[in-house]
């Protein structure tokens, strides 16, 4: 599902995955002693031909703002199956999070290391367009599953805002 699409947001376009990388470093040296939670999530909607899918990368420093991104990915039908489109938007998350987990997690965590015992800490979560309300709650168990397995933290409805209020918006 890599296709190389690059990253954007408000400020900057066509940004490489190393890019991100580096606004994320940069905005986390800018206050190394503060809370980070860094946050993936996927959401989708079905338009006549395709189904956009966009994910969010949403780096909060708790208390005291927050840097994002996102990354679209247009699949040339329409997703008429709930547990496809699910499916789909978890993967496209767990692609995004496997690339922080191997190669970026123990660098991000170095900047705050210093002033772990002034408070300073840095969370991975994936979060899910899903929830304990409607259709979604079926598929609860077997998508926070895949994001556990990989040893993050799975984000469901109301606790999931990179999905279904960040990506969310975009998706239209």
């Amino acid at each position: 599902m890599n296709d190389k699409l690059m990253f954007y947001n408000i400020s900057e376009t066509n940004m490489s995955f190393e890019i991100v990388i580096c606004r994320i470093t940069e905005f986390m040296k800018s206050d190394p002693h503060s809370l980070y939670v860094l946050s993936i999530g996927t959401d989708s909607h079905i338009h006549k031909e395709i189904t956009r899918f966009i994910t969010a990368i949403h780096l909060h420093r708790v208390g005291k703002g927050a840097w994002g991104c996102l990354k679209n990915y247009n699949l040339s039908r329409p997703v008429r199956s709930l547990r496809e489109k699910i499916s789909l938007e978890t993967s496209l998350s767990q692609e995004i999070a496997y690339d922080f987990t191997t190669k970026y997690v123990t660098e991000l965590s170095e900047v705050i290391l210093p002033y772990i015992d002034k408070g300073a800490d840095f969370r991975l979560e994936v979060h899910l367009d899903i929830g304990k309300k409607g259709m979604t709650k079926e598929l609860i168990h077997e998508m926070t599953g895949r994001i556990t397995a990989m040893g993050i933290e799975a984000k469901i409805k109301p606790d999931s805002y990179a999905a279904f209020c960040y990506a969310n918006r975009y998706t239209k």
